[in-house]
């Protein structure tokens, strides 16, 4: 069954902040529900020769999980036949090929594996991902950033130190909680136990960066047991930690337990309340515990999300993000962004789904690789609005100078409603940048969705999730 994506564009920041704070995650912009076929195909060579190709970031998609968490919506497939894993990072590589061959002369600065759980592949088939990259690709993944995401089920120390070895310094790890009762209730099977070997196992193998995921918002979690997840967190000393707000989303496990409760509802009760009468949620609540908890603890808020320790072997170091321009995604599932081009594979959250569009790839003739068939065109417009979005939310913030030199206008000319952030309190001007305040950084998933364009709106909420 398919659903479809609701998302609404606010008339003003004003009516937003009466709403809760979590309205949707600016994971990317725009997001992958706005892409559609691209007729016609545009070819890859054609695409990235106007681009710079010296400092490009290279990212492998391994979409395969031992299990599906209750709130996961990536493209992921749980417990996949072990020929379907074999026979997917053969056409990795033949996309890889197809895809260094098209960009000609390049550089990769940076590189990352993520998923799905990359951890899922045994080391022999890990072994062969770096050796397929270091074949076709242009880079020294022992000179460059370069991180993998695990979960802790899937980790062991011949793993991570052959991760190590072949250069990866990053290592990123989802435990969501400490708490036994509240990954239960994420539909999540994981022990502590199992968490702390995984963690130690990291260490042993002298990765520079370790990154924890704590997620605010499970069913019976209170603030206390929230500090406590964070409190031994912080026994581990992690030079990152990101603190994710829970959200349900449709055909996500939570989100069909979600829609038969509130079926269930709407039979005895005959209508839905609006969104408007909906209260101000827990998560705000945690999330002020946690943030003012790992800042007595010395760690920088980067963004809503992200903590950086002060022992981080760079705390000035640029923020790790895999959305920006410049990023080459290899793997059914992945994204590249051209600045004017964003491309991909199809987009699924229903196992029926992913399992159909990873069929699809594994199909596909060589030779297709060599063009994008799925994605969206950003005009200057677009290209405003995404640096803008990606800037303020994160610290230091949007460089009006910058802004200046790459559109060739004041960003507060281009987006007037950015002065209303100012308005309530939610920015402020420091020189040159604008800023979120502690309270911006708060609404940061209200912020977001608010300077998406009408035009990206109307496409995500014409499309059909499936």
């Amino acid at each position: 069954m398919n659903a479809v994506v609701h998302t609404t564009a606010a008339p003003s920041l004003a009516e937003l902040l009466r709403l809760p704070p979590y309205q949707a995650y600016s994971y990317s912009y725009p997001h992958k529900t706005a892409y559609r076929p691209l007729q016609p195909p545009r070819g890859l060579r054609e695409l990235w020769a106007g681009e710079p190709r010296d400092s490009l970031f290279l990212y492998l998609h391994v979409p395969f999980c031992s299990y599906r968490c209750g709130f996961c919506n990536l493209f992921a497939l749980a417990r996949p036949e072990p020929a379907k894993v074999e026979r997917y990072l053969d056409q990795m590589e033949r996309q890889l090929r197809a895809t260094c061959e098209a960009l000609d002369q390049h550089r990769f600065v940076r590189f990352a594996i993520g998923g799905g759980t990359p951890s899922y592949l045994d080391a022999a088939q890990l072994r062969r991902l770096f050796d397929m990259v270091e074949r076709h690709a242009t880079i020294d993944l022992r000179a460059i950033p370069a991180g993998i995401e695990v979960s802790p089920e899937t980790v062991d120390e011949d793993k991570m130190r052959l991760c190590r070895k072949r250069g990866i310094d990053r290592v990123s790890m989802g435990i969501q909680s400490f708490s036994e009762a509240e990954v239960r209730a994420l539909v999540r099977p994981q022990q502590r136990a199992v968490v702390e070997q995984a963690i130690a196992a990291i260490r042993a193998a002298g990765v520079p960066t370790l990154n924890l995921d704590l997620i605010y918002g499970i069913a019976g979690q209170t603030v206390a047991s929230f500090l406590a997840s964070i409190d031994s967190a912080l026994e581990h000393r992690p030079e990152e930690l990101y603190l994710y707000p829970l959200y349900v989303r449709p055909l996500t496990g939570l989100g069909r337990i979600e829609a038969k409760a509130e079926a269930k509802f709407e039979a005895k009760a005959g209508a839905r309340l609006p969104l408007q009468a909906e209260p101000m949620d827990e998560r705000l609540a945690l999330y002020q515990a946690g943030r003012d908890r790992l800042l007595a603890a010395g760690y920088q808020q980067v963004s809503m999300r992200m903590f950086r320790a002060p022992h981080a072997p760079d705390v000035a170091a640029p923020v790790y993000c895999c959305q920006s321009d410049g990023m080459v995604g290899i793997g059914c599932g992945a994204r590249s962004y051209a600045s004017t081009l964003h491309y991909s594979s199809e987009y699924g959250v229903a196992r029926r789904s992913v399992a159909e569009i990873l069929d699809h790839y594994l199909e596909r003739d060589p030779a297709s690789f060599a063009a994008a068939d799925y994605g969206i065109a950003l005009g200057e417009e677009e290209r405003r609005r995404r640096h803008a979005i990606q800037s303020l939310l994160i610290r230091p913030g949007l460089d009006r100078a910058d802004y200046r030199r790459r559109f060739g206008a004041d960003c507060l000319e281009h987006l007037p409603q950015l002065r209303e952030l100012f308005e309530h309190a939610l920015a402020v001007e420091n020189g040159e940048w604008i800023e979120l305040t502690d309270a911006g950084l708060a609404r940061a998933d209200t912020i977001g969705p608010w300077l998406a364009s009408a035009a990206i709106v109307e496409r995500m909420r014409d499309y059909r999730l499936g």
